[in-house]
C-alpha cells in the first residue's frame, strides 16, 4: 500500500489525542500536519495540549515539537500538506459542518469522528464491516459539493458500536425489536477520573442527544443508496436507555432483541463466530482478527478485562439466553475510544485507502 500524508484537525481533545497514538507507527499513515483551534496555533502539540495529555501511553516523540496550525484559518495551507484528514474537534454542530465542508471543498477529505454529518444524507457513516457499500455515495456527494477529490466520511456513534455489529448478521431472521441499555464510560465525555472526580461512586441516568443518536444511527448504517442519496431502514424498531458509569472505558450494552423468525442459540453463537467483513477480508491493518468475540462465563465481557480485545478493535458478546418478553437478550462491549472513535476512524481511512477513495 501506498503511503499517505494525514492531518488531525482538533488534535489536543481526548479523541485527537487518541488519533496521535494510533498513528505513530501506522503503516500507510504518516501524520504530517496537527491542527486545533486558534489558542494552540503556533505551540508546540507539546506545549498545547499541557498537562491535559489523557492517553496512557505518552505522547508520540515525533509529534511533540510539531508546530500546531490553525484548524480554522489554515484550511488551504493544511489541504496542500496532506491527502487527507481525520477531524475530532469541540465545536458547535453547525460550525463543525461548515468546517468539514470547507475542507472539502479545499479537495482535502475528511474521516470524521464528530456526529455532526451523520445525518447528512450523501455523506456515508460506516462501520466498515456492516456497510462499506455505502461508500458510493461519495461520488454523489462530490457532485454536489463540486469537488474532484474532497469528501467527507463519518464513523457512528461510539454507543452503537457495541450492540449494532451483534445484531447484524442476525438480520436474515427479521429483526422486529431491540431494546438496548448502554453504560458508557467517562471516557466519552472526554474525561477521566481525575478531571471529574464526581463521577467516582456514581451513575447518571442522561447523556445528552446519545438515545436519539443510538436510535436513529442503526437505520441509517442499515440502510440503501437511492439515487443520490441514502435512505434510512425503517425496521427494526429501536428504543434505547443511555446511563453514563464510573468506568475509564469501554461502553457496554444490555440488548433484548424479538425476531419474524426465531434462531436458535446455537445459530446464533455460529454467526456471531463467522462473522467477518470487508476489513477481514482485505486484511486492513488495524481490523480485528475475529470481530465478535463470545464468552460462556457469566460475569463477562467486563470492562476492564475485555475491552483491550485485539487493540480495543473487537467487540465482546456475553450471557446469550433466552428472555420472557423478547426472544433474547445478551450483553455487549466495545472500546469507546478506540472501535467506538479513534480506532473506528482509523479502520474506515484504511478502507477509503484500499478502495482508492484518497488516490
Amino acid at each position: 500500500m501506498k503511503q499517505y500524508k494525514v492531518g488531525i484537525i482538533g488534535a489536543t481533545g481526548m479523541v485527537g489525542q487518541r488519533f496521535a497514538t494510533l498513528l505513530e507507527n501506522h503503516p500507510w499513515f504518516n501524520v504530517e500536519v496537527l491542527a486545533a483551534s486558534p489558542r494552540s496555533a503556533g505551540k508546540t502539540y507539546e506545549e498545547a495540549v499541557g498537562n491535559r495529555w489523557a492517553m496512557k501511553t505518552p505522547m508520540p516523540e515525533a509529534m511533540k515539537n510539531m508546530v500546531m496550525l490553525n484548524a480554522t484559518a489554515d484550511i488551504e495551507k493544511i489541504a496542500g500538506m496532506v491527502d487527507f484528514c481525520f477531524c475530532a474537534v469541540d465545536m458547535k454542530k453547525d460550525e463543525i459542518k461548515a468546517l468539514e465542508e470547507a475542507y472539502a471543498k479545499a479537495e482535502c477529505p475528511i474521516v470524521s469522528n464528530n456526529s455532526a454529518h451523520r445525518g447528512t444524507p450523501d455523506v456515508p457513516m460506516v462501520v466498515p464491516e456492516i456497510n462499506p457499500e455505502h461508500l458510493e455515495i461519495i461520488e454523489s456527494q462530490k457532485k454536489r459539493l463540486g469537488t474532484k477529490k474532497g469528501f467527507i466520511a463519518v464513523k457512528s456513534n461510539c454507543s452503537i458500536q457495541s450492540y449494532v455489529p451483534a445484531l447484524h448478521p442476525l438480520m436474515k431472521f427479521g429483526i422486529k425489536n431491540v431494546l438496548a441499555c448502554t453504560y458508557q464510560a467517562i471516557s466519552g465525555a472526554g474525561k477521566t477520573f481525575e478531571t471529574w472526580p464526581e463521577m467516582v461512586d456514581n451513575l447518571i441516568p442522561f447523556i445528552g442527544g446519545e438515545e436519539e443518536k443510538s436510535e436513529q444511527e442503526p437505520l441509517k448504517v442499515w440502510g440503501k443508496i437511492e439515487g443520490d442519496k441514502i435512505v434510512n431502514a425503517s425496521t427494526p424498531s429501536i428504543t434505547t436507555q443511555c446511563l453514563r458509569v464510573p468506568v475509564s472505558d469501554g461502553h457496554t450494552a444490555a440488548v433484548f432483541v424479538s425476531f419474524e423468525n426465531k434462531p436458535s442459540k446455537e445459530e446464533i453463537l455460529k454467526l456471531w463466530a463467522g462473522f467477518k467483513g470487508a476489513p477481514q477480508e482485505l486484511e486492513l491493518p488495524s481490523a480485528p482478527k475475529q470481530f465478535i468475540h463470545y464468552f460462556e462465563e457469566d460475569n463477562r465481557p467486563q470492562a476492564n478485562l475485555d475491552r483491550n480485545l485485539e487493540g480495543g478493535m473487537a467487540v465482546s458478546a456475553g450471557r446469550l439466553r433466552e428472555d420472557t418478553q423478547y426472544d433474547y437478550k445478551f450483553v455487549c462491549l466495545s472500546h469507546n475510544t478506540l472501535r467506538g472513535a479513534a480506532g473506528g476512524g482509523v479502520l474506515l481511512a484504511e478502507l477509503l485507502a484500499a478502495k482508492g477513495y484518497f488516490d
